[in-house]
């Protein structure tokens, strides 16, 4: 249990330094383009990506329980075209992933929203 947990924090962490370095790159390449002092590039950077995450987290994990059959995902709109879509109940490790899913995107928005808030300088933490 105690390497599975080990494995899951190495994962998680490995992925939290992945974003946090292109939020990085991205926060400055245009913190540089606009004028912008470097450490409220990097904080208002934080800020957006990790409230795009806890935005995505709440739309994956409140994914509704039916899903579309086969991998036909394209609908044409116009004309004969046009095709029935078939519908079908997702599986429970369906849903169970897309649960995981959401945590693991509301855990990485918080985390990178306080990454945000210790490279914010208009504000003292102590």
């Amino acid at each position: 249990m105690v390497a599975l947990l080990a494995g899951a924090l190495r994962r998680f962490a490995g992925l939290l330094l992945v974003l946090a370095v292109v939020t990085v790159a991205c926060s400055l390449a245009i913190g540089l383009a606009m004028g912008a002092d470097t450490a409220r590039s990097l904080s208002v950077g934080f800020y957006l990506m990790g409230s795009f995450l806890l935005v995505s987290g709440f739309f994956v994990g409140n994914r509704g329980p039916v899903r579309p059959e086969g991998d036909d995902v394209g609908i044409p709109i116009f004309g004969p075209l046009m095709r029935h879509r078939m519908l079908r109940w997702a599986t429970p490790e369906e849903r169970e992933e897309s649960l995981s899913l959401s945590v693991v995107f509301v855990a990485l928005g918080v985390v990178l929203i306080l990454f945000g808030v210790v490279a914010d300088t208009r504000y003292n933490l102590y």
